[in-house]
């Protein structure tokens, strides 16, 4: 039995493509998980995993605003959506909740009709740069963007040499999240126990204690899921489930406010940083990557043939006795290639988590803790 504790949004709030979010989170999370050098996949096996869906998915909608052709096909089956304007409307509806700042796009020179999508739909900014001459200047740009948006927990997402004179485009997104409990956890509670990792293994890391009738997080708008299965090697057949059944999350939170005779819950502070391109041409976004396939020809002017490069993403979130904080950052560049009855709920051995906006059901930022700590994963 997997149990959960959080608030439930209605069927009616989660629509098609708050469905098709969720699903591809869901997948994305096992392809992370799943390292599989052979498909060219470089996951993280036994590490812990946080990243921000809605992030990822608002940057590829945004890129497949501009596609054409196999490319828009891939991009629209991937994120589960049926077409471009049900993309653009549910992340227009969404965007201006959860993406701080919006989103931003270092330029040459945009389509009109680009252009249009990107503001009016995605919330977008465009600026241009002299990526030919002045690319590190920038990269720094960009970079200082998003430090300031995610109010400096990720101070980069632009790696050095990741923009060079042939890049003519990127599609940068950043999001910020500061909830506190509606019932906090009192620190005199807090006490050190033994958390069980899947292999059998225990590590010792403070865990907040409470007695209250407790959905186990909850902030204004949003609230946090924890998924626990009974056995403490059962998160990948939880994760497997979820992934093959995306309604899963929804059937299985409670409709009301759970009693918890007792709740226990690590404190954790995860990072997680990657360059995802492997992972998303497992998913099937393969065309954009390929030269002489990828059609992205209506987001320049001049008849630029582009290419997507490298989508990087960062995400990072501290749990403790106050509340959740969380930022992630997504961007994508491109180049010219011509150029979740009383219960116990003790979270001591390895389990998933989600933070959802409660009126569209969509999922902001999700993860898996295998050993809480253990706070970094670089690659």
């Amino acid at each position: 039995m997997e149990e959960a504790a959080a608030a439930r949004p209605s069927k009616k709030a989660r629509g098609t493509a708050a469905s098709g979010l969720t699903a591809f989170g869901l997948r994305l999370a096992k392809y992370l998980a799943d390292a599989d050098e052979g498909a060219g996949v470089v996951g993280v096996e036994g590490q812990n995993i946080f990243f921000s869906p809605l992030s990822i998915y608002a940057a590829l909608a945004l890129l497949s605003a501009g596609a054409r052709c196999t490319t828009v096909d891939e991009l629209l089956a991937a994120l589960g959506a049926a077409s471009l304007d049900e993309i653009a409307e549910f992340v227009s509806a969404v965007v201006e909740r959860a993406l701080a700042d919006h989103s931003e796009s270092e330029d040459v020179t945009l389509k009109p009709a680009y252009t249009a999508a990107a503001v009016e739909s995605y919330k977008a900014e465009t600026h241009a740069a002299d990526f030919m001459n002045k690319g590190e200047e920038a990269r720094e740009k960009i970079n200082r963007w998003v430090s300031k948006a995610t109010k400096n927990l990720i101070t980069s997402i632009l790696p050095k040499g990741s923009v060079r004179s042939d890049t003519a485009l990127v599609l940068a997104n950043a999001i910020y999240f500061k909830g506190s409990w509606s019932i906090p956890f009192a620190e005199e509670d807090t006490k050190i126990r033994r958390f069980q990792r899947l292999d059998g293994s225990h590590v010792r890391t403070p865990f907040m204690r409470s007695w209250k009738d407790h959905a186990v997080a909850e902030y204004k708008g949003f609230s946090m899921c924890v998924f626990l299965p009974d056995a403490h090697d059962g998160l990948p057949n939880l994760m497997d489930m979820m992934a093959s059944r995306p309604n899963f999350l929804w059937d299985h939170m409670p409709r009301e406010r759970i009693e918890v005779d007792e709740l226990r819950l690590p404190k954790f502070k995860l990072s997680f940083s990657s360059r995802i391109n492997g992972v998303l041409k497992a998913m099937g976004i393969k065309a954009a990557f390929e030269e002489g396939t990828a059609d992205l020809s209506d987001m320049l002017e001049g008849g630029a043939d582009l290419v997507l490069e490298h989508v990087f993403h960062k995400a990072v979130i501290e749990v403790n006795e106050e509340g959740t904080e969380a930022a992630a950052s997504t961007a994508c560049t491109m180049v010219d290639y011509c150029l979740y009855s009383p219960v116990n709920f003790v979270a001591d051995h390895p389990f998933a988590f989600f933070v959802v906006e409660e009126v569209s059901g969509v999922v902001v930022f999700m993860g898996h803790v295998l050993n809480p700590t253990k706070s970094e994963h670089e690659e």
